[in-house]
Order: C-alpha cells, then structure tokens, then sequence
C-alpha cells in the first residue's frame, strides 16, 4: 500500500523504512516515502521485525540512580547516538546496588538487548563478567574499572579536582578539605587522588579528607559534620554536588556563611546548582557528550566485534560561581574578613568571563589553565579551562 501510494517498488519502500537500510536510498526517496507512511498511519512494527531479523535494535542502559540528576544528560547523550542508528534504550534503576545492577544487567540480556552501557561500574564490576560471558557488547560511562576490560569514557577526574584545588589555592586558601565519594568507584578514587595531587603540587600541607558513605545530599551532610569536626578548613572541595548541598545544610546549621567563613566547590555542574544561594562554584563533566560517545562505542562494538577495549578520556571545566572567595583572614580589628570571587577582576571574552586572578601567584597557577580551553577539544588528554558565570546564571 505505502509503495503504490509513494509510487515506488515494494522493495524500496521497504529500505526506506528500514533504520538499518535507509542509507542505502536517497535522502529525497527516503523523505518522500517517510511522509508517505506517516500520512497513511503506518507505524514500524519493531517486534514483528526483530522476530524476522534476529536483532531486537533495543540497547541496555543501567544507571546507578535515576534521582540524581547528572544521570539524565548521560542518558539524553546516549539515546541520542543510538537515534541516529534506529536503536532505542531501555533503562535500568540499580539504585546504588551492586547486586540490583548485576540483576538489572542479568534481565535486560533476558530481553535480547544487543548491547549495555553501565554508569553503575564499580572498580571490580560483576557486570563486566556477565556479558563477558555472554558475549554482549558493554561500555562504561563516567565511572571505570580499575583495570581496562572493556570500552570505557569517562571524565579526567584527577584532573578536576586539581583544578578546583588550584581554583581555592589562588583565592588564598591553605586549609583545605576534600568530602571524597565512596572509594569502591572510580569517581570517588580518582577525584581523591586529584584532590591529594593537587595538594602536594603546590607544596600545600595536606588536607583534611573525609569519605561519604554514598553520594547523596544525606551523605554529604554527614561527611561534612564529621570534617568541621576535625579541622578548622576555610574551604571544602567536594566530591559531588549532591554531597555539596549536604554540606551546605551543615554550614547553615552551624550558622557559616558560604563563601564568607567557608568556600565550597562542587563537581558534575548538575542542572539547576547555579539556581541554589549562593550559585555553586562546581567541576563540570558535560555529561551529555559522555553519554554521546558511550552510545557511539557501543553502537561500533555492535558493528565490529571484538574490538580493542578503548579508554576515552572527556577534559573537565572548571566553572566558577559565588560559593567560591578569598580566603578568611584576620583584619585590624580582629574579626575575619572575606572578599567573594564575584569581587574578582574579570576578562571578557565571547559569552564567558576567563578568570584573571589579582596576584602574580594566582596568575601563574591559573593561566595555562585559562589557555587550556582553546586547545582542548571534546575528547582530550587532560587539559581544562575555566569560566565564570555571567550574574544571570547562563554559562
């Protein structure tokens, strides 16, 4: 019927509404036909065709919880990639556990699924050897094993938190604290090696560490209790920015002020920090492009098996807000003073202010950073750049 009305043979239309052969048909053809079945109200029948074909074109993606918001532009990423090639995605909560991911895993394979991405992977992740065993395409995103066995993009997370180290450092802070992510994932291990580096780097005594239990608001609340605790910090580098709002709550209870007696920076640059008070000086990871090329990975390892396992590395972004200023330091009169990174000198360029510190320190700590955004590209060795918010929020 769609043939005769399009007025082509069976054999064309039949490629033209086809994901996995439309290429094979010229774009006009293939609009022409599209438009055709759509005013006719045909609907591919997806079951039916994996029946015919053997392939099921659906693609597993697990996350670890799907409350946290960083994980929704990992999945737009992927559905994206996976769009372009007639696939769709079908998710997974694990819900922080390793058992429920391995049994998220375990049933999706059930459904014939050609493929998984996990954002769950521990650095010794069960799910690795299920579809090893299985023989079924797997790339990790955001987080990684500890050794490379299968595809995997992440974020340079060392990276990261040496930039928001070095950020507080050229503000004058000494007395640094770190509330690190939990040490069974990568996130959490890497970031707190960042966080140490960075330390030893610019020859800073080190910093006050505390391990949250799990990367939640609770978790952070309680990690940043146990750290005010033990040390008189006058800023905190965060694992995460759930943790960060956990440990914004402390502060507020404690009656501190953020960043007048205490700077926190977050990382991940989740939707909406920059809408909370003050706007959250953060590390962000662009989720959406980890997603995008997890997608592609898997799409790749669909069309050629028994690829290499490959360790995609994206640069983060050092993006800075109002949570961040100088450090608190004694005046004439014997109370602390503070002056708020806003306050900072600024250079325009384009629709992003590039930080110009005020001290000759500050400026060498910063300015191959600040370079760092014109020669990295979206997949890169690590390499970061820095950008201050404009007043509105946009970034």
């Amino acid at each position: 019927m769609i043939a005769a009305a399009a007025g082509v043979h069976v054999s064309t239309a039949s490629r033209a509404l086809d994901p996995a052969r439309r290429h094979l048909i010229a774009d006009d053809v293939v609009r022409h036909i599209s438009d055709t079945a759509r005013r006719l109200g045909y609907r591919r029948n997806a079951s039916a065709a994996a029946l015919r074909t053997g392939r099921s074109r659906l693609i597993g993606v697990i996350l670890p919880d799907v409350a946290n918001p960083v994980f929704g532009p990992i999945l737009e990423g992927v559905e994206e990639a996976l769009a372009e090639e007639g696939y769709a995605a079908i998710v997974a909560n694990a819900g922080g556990s390793t058992a429920k991911a391995e049994a998220a895993a375990d049933s999706l394979i059930g459904r014939r699924v050609e493929g998984l991405v996990s954002a769950s992977a521990e650095l010794s992740d069960p799910v690795v050897n299920l579809c090893a065993r299985a023989g079924l395409p797997l790339v990790l995103v955001n987080r990684a094993e500890a050794r490379l066995r299968t595809h995997t993009v992440v974020s340079d997370d060392r990276a990261g938190l040496r930039l928001a180290v070095q950020h507080l450092a050229a503000l004058g802070h000494r007395r640094i604290g770190h509330i690190a992510g939990p040490q069974k994932v990568s996130t959490g291990l890497w970031r707190k090696d960042g966080f140490d580096a960075a330390m030893r780097e610019l020859v800073i005594h080190p910093g006050a560490v505390v391990i949250a239990a799990s990367y939640t608001r609770e978790g952070g609340a309680e990690a940043a209790r146990r750290l005010l605790a033990a040390s008189d910090v006058t800023a905190i580098a965060v694992a995460n920015d759930l943790l960060a709002l956990g440990a914004y709550a402390v502060l507020a209870e404690l009656g501190l002020r953020c960043p007048e007696d205490i700077s926190v920076i977050g990382y991940n640059d989740m939707p909406l920090v920059d809408l909370i008070e003050p706007p959250l000086s953060t590390i962000r990871i662009n989720p959406r492009e980890l997603g995008l090329r997890a997608g592609k990975l898997v799409l790749g390892s669909i069309r050629q098996q028994n690829m290499e396992p490959c360790f995609e590395v994206i640069a983060p972004l050092l993006i800075i807000r109002k949570s961040t200023g100088e450090a608190r330091r004694d005046g004439p009169d014997g109370k602390c003073g503070m002056k708020s990174a806003a306050s900072d000198r600024a250079e325009s360029r384009g629709n992003a202010y590039f930080f110009v510190p005020q001290t000759g320190r500050a400026w060498r700590v910063i300015l191959p950073q600040v370079f760092g955004v014109f020669r990295s590209s979206s997949v890169a060795t690590p390499s970061a750049g820095i950008i201050r918010s404009r007043p509105n929020g946009d970034h």
